[in-house]
């Protein structure tokens, strides 16, 4: 043979040549049939273990061979068909051969359709995005790429992974920060979802409940939920919330009624300008951040105090709405906290980044059955949204909150300690 038509591992080129222009042209095919055929070996193998050879007489055999049969493994989002031995015990019983029960055990099929409907892909289409029509793998009857079995394997997998998310131990997570805020899904359904932020800047999606409004008995069945998973309530931690009365109120009564609360500089920011005449918008903008980013929390309530009253005659509506509040909207000016870490917690950005990954995850849902759908999915879509977090841009500086919630949460102990005698005196 001319060597030099060789490769270098004795293979002729034209054979090299031809091998990879098959893989190249059916890629799918190759690995499906290198897949099926290994599966198939490891079956033998099994049914040898447990009947011996084929047409073997020895005896102390634990199974003896029943023929064969056709069974369906999940492969690239839908299933494929082939045969596989069938193995009886000697009371009668069919054994499980390990290689097929371990094949069928992976939830392929579920993860599929779990991962293109997180990504806006319909159920409709979901047959066609696991089988290129040109590709040589067609999607033969009972395939599982039908809408409704999709539609049925997402629903089993979000509601078990949604029960599994909901019962998480919080006891281990090092919370600092948390921020609670609603989504409207209908005129009559609201949802209710938690984020935490931990020691070293990282986020996590806490829980997420229902109820027809934002009401306080909505947001304390939620609190409950998170201390039941081992949210500690006597350790100090900053809550940043849009301002609801229901939220403060039911944040109060679990966790003390000196909970540093900072309320969201920006809703309250959009609230005020809504309000005002469009030549207004400017000079007030710049006031309130002005204020806002100032290290001294009595200069801030002076400088918004003297804002509320050039507006009295002009909008006096609006000047009772920027003194309402203002207490919560400086929090974090009063613990001191460096202007980055400041600007990062003094909003709710962070949840309503969130929320608008849910939104977008969600937007191919035309119609809700009920609220156990409504949880799946935005369950679903917070999980799927915790996989893009990154860490708090001021992470480096939250060491700085950690020192004055211990000290703010050491201040309060004491004033309930001494609050007795106080009273008795």
């Amino acid at each position: 043979m001319d060597k030099s038509r060789e490769t270098s591992d004795g293979m002729p080129e034209p054979a090299v040549a031809e091998a990879w222009q098959l893989v190249g042209a059916s890629f799918e095919r190759f690995c499906l049939t290198a897949g099926v055929s290994a599966l198939r070996r490891m079956m033998e193998q099994d049914a040898v273990e447990l009947c011996g050879p084929r047409y073997g007489h020895k005896d102390g055999k634990a199974a003896h061979r029943w023929g064969k049969t056709e069974g369906k493994i999940g492969f690239h989002g839908g299933k494929v068909s082939l045969t596989r031995p069938r193995v009886r015990a000697r009371d009668g019983q069919e054994m499980v051969l390990p290689s097929w029960e371990a094949a069928q055990s992976e939830d392929l099929l579920g993860r599929w359709a779990m991962n293109l409907m997180l990504i806006n892909v319909s159920t409709r289409r979901f047959g066609r995005a696991v089988r290129l029509a040109e590709g040589d793998i067609p999607a033969p009857a009972c395939a599982g790429v039908s809408k409704s079995a999709v539609s049925r394997r997402f629903v089993a997998l979000s509601a078990a992974q949604m029960k599994q998310w909901m019962a998480t131990d919080l006891s281990k997570l090092d919370l600092l920060v948390i921020q609670i805020d609603g989504i409207h899904i209908e005129n009559d359904l609201v949802l209710l979802a938690a984020v935490g932020i931990d020691g070293d800047g990282v986020k996590h999606p806490l829980g997420v409940l229902e109820g027809a409004t934002e009401n306080a008995a909505v947001v304390q069945a939620l609190l409950d939920n998170l201390v039941e998973r081992g949210l500690d309530p006597k350790v100090c931690r900053l809550f940043i919330i849009d301002g609801s009365k229901a939220l403060r109120k039911a944040i109060r009564r679990t966790f003390g009624k000196h909970t540093p609360i900072q309320r969201c500089q920006v809703h309250k920011g959009r609230n005020i300008m809504e309000r005002l005449p469009k030549h207004l918008h400017a000079p007030v903008r710049r006031t309130l951040r002005q204020a806002w980013e100032l290290d001294d929390a009595v200069k801030a309530e002076r400088l918004i105090g003297n804002l509320a009253r050039r507006l009295e005659q002009m909008a006096p509506g609006v000047s009772a709405t920027i003194l309402e509040g203002m207490d919560e909207l400086l929090t974090v000016v009063r613990l001191k906290l460096p202007l980055q870490l400041r600007r990062s917690l003094a909003c709710t950005n962070i949840i309503e980044n969130m929320m608008g990954s849910v939104r977008r995850v969600c937007r191919n849902v035309k119609r809700w059955r009920d609220a156990p759908m409504a949880l799946r999915w935005t369950g679903a879509a917070m999980q799927e949204a915790a996989k893009g977090f990154r860490r708090l841009k001021a992470h480096k500086q939250l060491p700085v909150l950690r020192v004055a919630l211990a000290a703010l949460g050491e201040q309060n102990v004491i004033d309930t300690t001494l609050a007795p005698d106080a009273v008795a005196a």
